[in-house]
């Protein structure tokens, strides 16, 4: 057998084991389609309003979105319930030093009768304080988002790193 012929062969076999349906992952889900064209495009707005408020430090734009009974679960930071505080670290700890970007194609919506929405999907944040250490990776997010009186507010976040 001729080396390149051998090393083809090699190559072949190993990409056929590392393939193999010994995966423990599952299998993929259907790809996502919004159930309400209008309700995704008013939950994608509301997230760029969001964080375009976050990312230039425009807080009463920011504070203005947030439902005054927040609950925000952080995987390592905990769980936090003052919007006032909330709105305080990231004027202490964000502002002009981190900033947000969405991962494109990531958000999915879900409609909550009654009540309003679920939103869900992956992002990531720069240290801009530390350009040479990079993006963080991509992490997953849901927000949860009430509508009262004709307007959006987030009530609930869990951001997972």
């Amino acid at each position: 057998m001729k080396p390149f012929t051998l090393l083809f062969c090699i190559v072949t076999l190993l990409a056929v084991a590392c393939t193999s349906s010994r995966s423990t992952q599952a299998p993929g889900l259907p790809p996502y389609v919004p159930e309400s064209k209008a309700l995704y495009d008013s939950i994608a707005r509301m997230d760029s309003l969001l964080f375009d408020a976050y990312n230039t430090c425009k807080l009463e734009v920011f504070a203005a979105l947030i439902a005054d009974d927040l609950e925000f679960y952080h995987d390592r930071g905990g769980l936090a319930t003052s919007k006032k505080d909330l709105v305080e670290s990231i004027r202490n700890n964000i502002c002009g030093k981190v900033t947000r970007e969405l991962m494109p194609g990531s958000i999915e919506v879900y409609p909550v009768p009654g009540f309003g929405a679920i939103e869900m999907g992956a992002h990531r944040f720069f240290n801009n304080q530390e350009k040479e250490a990079g993006p963080s990776r991509f992490s997953k997010f849901v927000h949860i988002w009430k509508r009262e009186q004709g307007q959006w507010k987030l009530t609930r976040v869990i951001s997972l790193h």
